[in-house]
């Protein structure tokens, strides 16, 4: 079912339905109160969506699912909260058993999405939420789920943080975006770029990019690589551990290498970036104890 299962008087209503009639299915059993005007058809049991889409009904028009229960339908982060966040284009009002109401007086229609047949706050909506009811870190780990999700647009963001109107939450997300750089990840060949100026800015000899090594049972391709210094270095971009398969993989290549003598270090785009001259330091001491 399109609403998860739930069904709201209005609704009802605008299908010929009067109270009285629906107070009659309630009393057989055929629909069950979940909130004030919203039924559940059939059963009473509802699945985690259903919840949800129950608070967004009970909220009236314009409501959506906002907050930690964004994030969650989302599957930016999970939450076991038994309470649904809603926000509301009007003031919170009365208080609902189960539903934290939140007032939208900054929610525009451009913040709104349809997710699974339920009204939904953006992701970047839903970040600047998360930023005002969670700890940074939290709100860190669900910015870098939003990378590996692919849903995240720095566009939007910006667009979010410019109408935040002094909300506690934007000072939280603008200092993660500026530390974590999120959203500016570099593509491989512009890092293999930055690598290969800062080896030649340090007086570093020049490596072999993107060379192949001849291992069994199959072969492996090193970022860069000094052969007669047996030196292997592999530069991460951000897209390179989206997933715990390729995290894996990678280490697993890395101890291949070991095994056949060769030592393999790893920075990440980040390190190349913003610390190049500890890179270089760093690559010029091992060659150096490789010599």
């Amino acid at each position: 079912m399109a609403q998860h299962g739930v069904i709201s008087l209005r609704q009802l209503q605008s299908l010929g339905l009067s109270a009285s009639a629906v107070r009659t299915r309630v009393t057989a059993g055929r629909m069950h109160r979940v909130h004030a005007g919203v039924f559940a058809v059939g059963h009473a049991s509802l699945t985690r969506r259903g919840r949800y889409a129950a608070a967004v009904l009970a909220c009236g028009p314009g409501a959506v699912l906002s907050h930690r229960s964004a994030a969650a339908l989302r599957e930016l982060r999970a939450s076991s909260r038994a309470a649904v966040d809603v926000t509301t284009p009007r003031r919170a009002g009365r208080k609902r058993t189960g539903i934290d109401v939140h007032s939208g007086a900054t929610l525009l229609p451009r913040d709104v999405e349809t997710v699974d047949g339920i009204s939904c706050t953006t992701v970047a909506r839903t970040l600047l939420d998360l930023a005002e009811v969670l700890e940074r870190r939290q709100v860190e780990r669900a910015c870098e789920q939003s990378e590996v999700e692919r849903v995240f647009d720095l566009r939007e963001v910006e667009d979010v943080l410019e109408r935040a109107d002094g909300r506690r939450g934007a000072a939280v997300l603008r200092s993660i975006l500026a530390e974590q750089a999120i959203g500016t990840a570099l593509t491989r060949r512009e890092l293999e770029a930055l690598f290969l100026e800062l080896c030649r800015a340090a007086g570093l000899p020049r490596p072999d990019v993107n060379a192949w090594l001849p291992l069994e049972p199959t072969g492996v391709e090193a970022d860069f690589l000094w052969r007669e210094r047996r030196l292997v270095v592999e530069t991460d971009g951000r897209e390179t551990h989206f997933t715990t398969w390729a995290f894996e993989s990678d280490r697993r290549r890395d101890q291949r290498l070991m095994l056949a003598g060769w030592r393999v270090v790893r920075f990440t785009w980040r390190q190349v970036v913003e610390e190049p001259a500890r890179v270089a330091a760093t690559v010029g001491s091992l060659l150096e104890q490789a010599a």
